[in-house]
């Protein structure tokens, strides 16, 4: 049996439509039932997925490895606001995978995270309510990309990204918006 895994971005916040680096915020918009199979339903610990899942009618377990990436610092922040107030730490974030400027978790830290917890998973159909980081890192790991890849995926609220996987490893199967 393979393991069926739909990731759920949470629906937009008034961070997304910043484009800042999110604090715990509620959502603007959530999306309709889900009307899949489920064996088992998870969601990160942040207020926006554990709303989005509830608007799913789903009953998710809390998983902790599906929290957002630390941003540290720059929490609640644009990206415009900081490419002015520290543009040799956003040059170097964006570049180098491994860097983490802002004081919390890098992006190779993130995909490390993430694949650790995709070679957990039960074989099961599996629905999670997660972050965008969370997402780019699963289809980094799953399509075994570079970690330069991640900032080549744009995740938008309330899309998902469907993975299959089994003793050979993951497989991308689909992509879309709920």
């Amino acid at each position: 049996m393979t393991t069926r895994l739909v990731l759920v971005c949470h629906g937009p916040t008034a961070a997304t439509r910043r484009a800042a680096f999110p604090h715990d915020e509620p959502v603007d918009r959530t999306p309709g039932p889900w009307d899949g199979p489920v064996d088992l339903a998870l969601t990160a610990p942040a207020t926006r997925c554990r709303q989005t899942a509830a608007a799913l009618g789903l009953d998710p377990a809390v998983e902790d490895r599906l929290d957002e990436c630390d941003y540290g610092r720059w929490r609640g922040r644009t990206l415009s606001e900081l490419s002015e107030a520290e543009p040799e730490a956003v040059r170097r974030w964006l570049t180098d995978p491994a860097a983490a400027p802002h004081g919390g978790e890098s992006i190779v830290d993130l995909i490390r995270r993430v694949a650790g917890w995709l070679g957990d998973l039960p074989r099961a159909r599996v629905v999670a309510v997660t972050h965008p980081s969370v997402i780019k890192a699963g289809l980094v790991h799953a399509i075994r990309a570079t970690p330069e890849s991640f900032w080549r995926i744009d995740v938008a609220p309330l899309s998902h990204a469907v993975l299959s996987g089994d003793d050979a490893g993951w497989r991308l199967r689909s992509l879309g918006q709920s």
